[in-house]
C-alpha cells in the first residue's frame, strides 16, 4: 500500500509515484535552523561564497535553545544568526522566548503536504500536521537553503493502527512511550511511521505532536498522521485556511496489515527509565523512586493541554519540600493562554518555578540543568546520560500529569490518584 510519505515525496519531486528505497530530489517547502545547529549552516554558506539563497521566505531561524542567552558565547551566536538573516533577506527570525522551534513551526508555518526539513532531529514533530517533516544535518540544511531542494531515499513505511479511545488520565506521551517499549530504540530505523485507525479521533493535536516528535526515538525518518477532522479543526483555531480540494491525497487510508496495533483504551501512565526512551514501563514499576527535579516543558511536554492537566493536579497543592519543579511553556502563544486562564498562577502558588518559553533544561544547556546524582522526572523527550546536565544524573521520562503528581509526592507517582 502506498504511504502518505511516498505520496508527498512523489508530488515534491514531480513524479506520479515513488517506491520505498528509491532516491528522489524533492522541492523543500520549509527549512529550519536554530541557535545550536544554525551557526554551522551559516559557516558552510559563508565558506562557499554564496551570495543568494533559493527562497529566503522559506527559511526559519529560531533562537530557542539558549533563550535568553546565558553567556557571552550564546549571545554572540544569536548576533551571528541575526546578521546572517539581515544579509540574506531572511524575515522569519523567531527571536528569544518566542518559543521552541518544533512548537513555533506548527503554529501556522507548516501546512499539510509540505516537505519540511530542520537541523534538529525532532523536526519529525511536523508530521502530526500531515506533512513530511524530518531532521537533517547542518550542512544539508545549508544546501537546502541554497538550492531549495534536497535528495531523499524514500523510507519504507511502518504502519501503526490505533483502536479504542484513550482514557482521560492518559496522554500522547503515554502512547508513544508504550509504542517505543514495543518497537525498541531501533525498531523504526529510517522508516516512515504512519498512523491510522478508528482510535485517531480520540487523539488531540497536542497528543499527535508529542507522538510524532518522539517517533524519532525509535529511529524513524519521519512520522505522519493523516489529514482528518482533528487536523482541519486545528488549522481553523489557528485561523489558517487550507485548500482541502488539493489535499485529498492526505486523507486517512485503511491499513489492512499494520505492523503494530495499539488499543488506546488499555494505555496506562508510562515511565521510561534511564538511559533510553525505549526503556518504558508502567508507572507502577517505578513508583516510589525519589526525585529531586521535576520538569514540565519542552517540545513534548510544554503545550497547553500539558500545562492544563499539570495545573489541575497542582491546584491547591504544594510541591514537595525537596523537589524543584520547573515549568516552561513551549511558546509565547501557549504561555499567554496559560496566563489568561490562571494556570501560571496555579503553578507559582504550588511552588513551581515558571520560566519564559525556551528549550530550558531539556538538552542540558540552560535554565535548570541537573547536577550530580540528581534524579529527574521530566516531560521532555530524551533521558540519555548527560542529556539534561550532569552525566551522573538519572532521568525518567513521563507525561506532564505523572511529573506533576511526582512533584507533589516527592517520588514517582501514578497520576490517576489525582485525576479521578
Amino acid at each position: 500500500m502506498e504511504s502518505l510519505t511516498a505520496r508527498i515525496l512523489a508530488r515534491a519531486s514531480g513524479k506520479k509515484r515513488v517506491e520505498p528505497g528509491e532516491t528522489v530530489t524533492a522541492k523543500v517547502d520549509k527549512v529550519m535552523i536554530h541557535d545550536v545547529t544554525g551557526p554551522i549552516s551559516v559557516e558552510v554558506i559563508e565558506k562557499l561564497g554564496i551570495k543568494k539563497l533559493s527562497n529566503p521566505d522559506n527559511v526559519f531561524i529560531i533562537l530557542d535553545h539558549y533563550a535568553p542567552p546565558p553567556s557571552i558565547v550564546a549571545a554572540n551566536i544569536h548576533r551571528k544568526l541575526r546578521d546572517f538573516a539581515r544579509k540574506f533577506g531572511i524575515k522569519n527570525v523567531i527571536d528569544v522566548c518566542e518559543g521552541i522551534c518544533h512548537q513555533v513551526m506548527v503554529e501556522g508555518i507548516i501546512k499539510p503536504g509540505d516537505v519540511v526539513v530542520g537541523a534538529d532531529s525532532h523536526t519529525t514533530t511536523g508530521g502530526a500536521l500531515a506533512a513530511f517533516a524530518t531532521g537533517i544535518g547542518s550542512t544539508e540544511a545549508a544546501y537546502a537553503m541554497i538550492t531549495g531542494e534536497l535528495w531523499f531515499k524514500v523510507p519504507k513505511p511502518l504502519f501503526i493502527k490505533f483502536e479504542g479511545q484513550l482514557p482521560a488520565y492518559a496522554s500522547g506521551k503515554d502512547v508513544i512511550l508504550h509504542i517505543l517499549g514495543q518497537i525498541g530504540a531501533d525498531g523504526a530505523t529510517y522508516k516512515a511511521v504512519e498512523f491510522s485507525g478508528s482510535g485517531l479521533k480520540s487523539l488531540s493535536m497536542d497528543d499527535r505532536l508529542c507522538i510524532a516528535n518522539m517517533a524519532l526515538e525509535g529511529g524513524a525518518k519521519n512520522a505522519i498522521f493523516p489529514l482528518d477532522d482533528v487536523t482541519i479543526n486545528y488549522f481553523k483555531e489557528l485561523e489558517v485556511e487550507l485548500d482541502l480540494t488539493k489535499l485529498n491525497y492526505l486523507k486517512p487510508v485503511n491499513i489492512d496489515k499494520p505492523e503494530l496495533v495499539v488499543d488506546l483504551a488499555s494505555i496506562e501512565p508510562m515511565v521510561s527509565k534511564p538511559p533510553s526512551p525505549a526503556n518504558a514501563v508502567p508507572v507502577g514499576d517505578v513508583e516510589g523512586v525519589k526525585v529531586d527535579v521535576a520538569f514540565i516543558g519542552s517540545c513534548t511536554g510544554g503545550r497547553y493541554e500539558d500545562l492544563f492537566v499539570a495545573a489541575k493536579i497542582l491546584k491547591n497543592r504544594r510541591v514537595a519540600r525537596d523537589v524543584r519543579l520547573i515549568v516552561i511553556p513551549a511558546s509565547k502563544r501557549i504561555y499567554k493562554k496559560a496566563l489568561e486562564n490562571g494556570l501560571i498562577k496555579m503553578f507559582m502558588d504550588s511552588g513551581a518555578i515558571v520560566c519564559p518559553p525556551s528549550c530550558g533544561p531539556c538538552f542540558g544547556g540552560h535554565l535548570g540543568v541537573a547536577g550530580d546524582d540528581d534524579v529527574v522526572i521530566t516531560a521532555s523527550n530524551r533521558n540519555f546520560r548527560g542529556r539534561m546536565g550532569s552525566p551522573k544524573a538519572k532521568i525518567y521520562l513521563a507525561s506532564p500529569a505523572t511529573v506533576a503528581a511526582s512533584a507533589i509526592e516527592g517520588s514517582i507517582t501514578d497520576p490517576r490518584k489525582y485525576l479521578r
